[in-house]
């Protein structure tokens, strides 16, 4: 296996070697960024017995003074061995074949299903300040050279680290090498103590502290404080820690709400529970069970007070599933979930659930200001009514409102006049001091405030309309016009 050396590299290698570095540091600084460089190097590491020696990882340029490639491949046997003095042996026995085992067994531990799979990694704050101690001392020699060689070109510990490493762990999890992240942190116990001399810098050394500091120390003052090339390490990296995390899974559907009294979020005033229950949790426990996440995030195309029905076809929601465990449900699982949320409740009933994409959550809110909604009331009236006082209210078409932010909702809302618009509205006579109000609205409208006036905060008002005092009993959502999620056929 001959690696993609070159003669130009003859000087850094060598100066690279005599500092204590590893076969794939060395790599690095020669910005070889062919990955299978690094995979092969593994490779001829592990089993040496098969492979003749013409055939071993060649880590000197061909030329008259270099020595023998059975030589080079010995001299790295003989280096090897020890702790690399940048990578401090992450790229060494870290990222070998019983590493990838022991991330493959830790993932499977948590019990995933997942399609791909991507690898993150957390490196000591120190590697940065030992890589740019190796580069202070490669790029003497790179200079005098008249090589050109930024350290924007070296490869990252992270990228080698990756390109072994990936494949390796997906292989033993059976999965492909995106949405799956399986992270990898390493520590060093000597971080703080490599580190410490940047203190007049920074005082806390975490990767980005210390990349931040570097940029800043000029090398004469690096030079001075730290030594170069860096020092032989006491010990390598301890094994990495392990963190799965899921990429969120989004599911839609629409609801209905059927009850008077349950709030759409769970309802907590002081630290104290009120009701006992909510739209969002009966429809979030079985939908969490089913995707085995470990939280939810619920939003919905505007909302109902917890005294207003949702009937019709319901109204749009969608769920955000934080680190999914089981991310793919099939259509017969799906309408499976949806009849068990719809069994385990008489208060709410769910429809079109479905898997979705993040973008297209978007559709939801946009339809939450622009669209029209159709409301009920039962409307009292403290003068007595006959059928003909109201039969003009069927003519009202599109009838503009100021409406004040209303008293109920001042808490939590930002004081402001909103103009909305009642598109038009049908009446039903009951008896004297009852009738049904039929309105299609502007998304956002408040309908409690323009049937009572709220303190004459929402004008015109049907207290002003009929000249009586009015209050509104009951009122139902009859329908929310989002053409969102798309209907799935029962």
């Amino acid at each position: 296996v001959m690696l993609p050396l070159k003669e130009k590299d003859k000087p850094i290698i060598q100066k690279l070697l005599s500092s204590g570095c590893c076969a794939r540091c060395i790599l690095r600084f020669c910005c070889v960024s062919v990955q299978a460089a690094y995979r092969q190097l593994h490779d001829s590491g592990n089993n040496p017995p098969e492979d003749p020696p013409s055939k071993r990882a060649k880590l000197e340029p061909s030329g008259s003074d270099a020595p023998s490639e059975e030589d080079a491949a010995v001299r790295l046997k003989d280096e090897e061995p020890r702790v690399c003095v940048v990578c401090l042996g992450i790229l060494q026995d870290l990222c070998d074949s019983s590493q990838a085992v022991k991330v493959s067994q830790a993932v499977k531990a948590e019990k995933y299903e997942f399609d791909t799979l991507v690898l993150s990694v957390s490196l000591p704050a120190q590697l940065c300040v030992r890589e740019h101690s190796c580069w202070l001392h490669v790029k003497k020699e790179v200079r005098e050279k008249g090589l050109v060689l930024d350290k924007d070109d070296v490869v990252q510990v992270k990228e080698a680290f990756k390109w072994i490493m990936q494949g390796q762990v997906a292989k033993e999890l059976g999965g492909v090498a995106s949405m799956f992240e399986v992270g990898v942190e390493f520590t060093h116990p000597d971080t703080d103590a490599d580190c410490h001399f940047l203190f007049f810098v920074q005082s806390v050394f975490t990767r980005m502290a210390v990349v931040k500091a570097l940029e800043k120390i000029s090398d004469a003052k690096f030079l001075k404080h730290y030594p170069c090339p860096p020092t032989q390490p006491t010990s390598s990296c301890c094994p990495p820690g392990v963190q799965c995390l899921h990429v969120s899974v989004f599911v839609a559907g629409r609801y209905n709400k059927f009850c008077r009294s349950l709030p759409q979020t769970p309802w907590v005033i002081d630290g104290e529970r009120r009701m006992e229950s909510s739209v969002e949790e009966l429809i979030a426990a079985p939908v969490l069970s089913a995707f085995r996440a470990d939280g939810f995030n619920f939003s919905s195309s505007g909302r109902e007070d917890v005294d207003v029905r949702t009937l019709g076809n319901g109204r749009p929601f969608a769920m955000e599933l934080l680190n999914p465990h089981k991310s793919r449900l099939n259509r017969v699982e799906m309408k499976q979930l949806q009849e068990t949320i719809n069994k385990s409740s008489d208060k709410i009933r769910v429809r079109d659930l479905q898997i979705v994409t993040r973008e297209a959550m978007s559709r939801m809110k946009e339809g939450e200001e622009e669209k029209t909604k159709s409301y009920t009331a039962l409307v009292w009236t403290q003068k007595p009514i006959q059928r003909e006082d109201i039969t003009f209210i069927d003519d009202i078409k599109d009838l503009t409102l100021d409406q004040k932010t209303p008293l109920r909702v001042l808490h939590r809302r930002a004081l402001a006049v909103r103009q909305r618009v009642i598109h038009s509205m049908n009446a039903r006579f009951v008896d004297s001091h009852h009738f049904y109000l039929g309105l299609k609205t502007q998304a956002g409208t408040y309908i409690k405030e323009f049937v009572h006036g709220d303190f004459g905060r929402t004008k015109p008002n049907l207290c002003q309309l009929l000249n009586t005092d009015t209050d509104i009993l009951e009122l139902d959502v009859e329908s929310v016009d989002v053409d969102w999620p798309p209907a799935i056929p029962e």
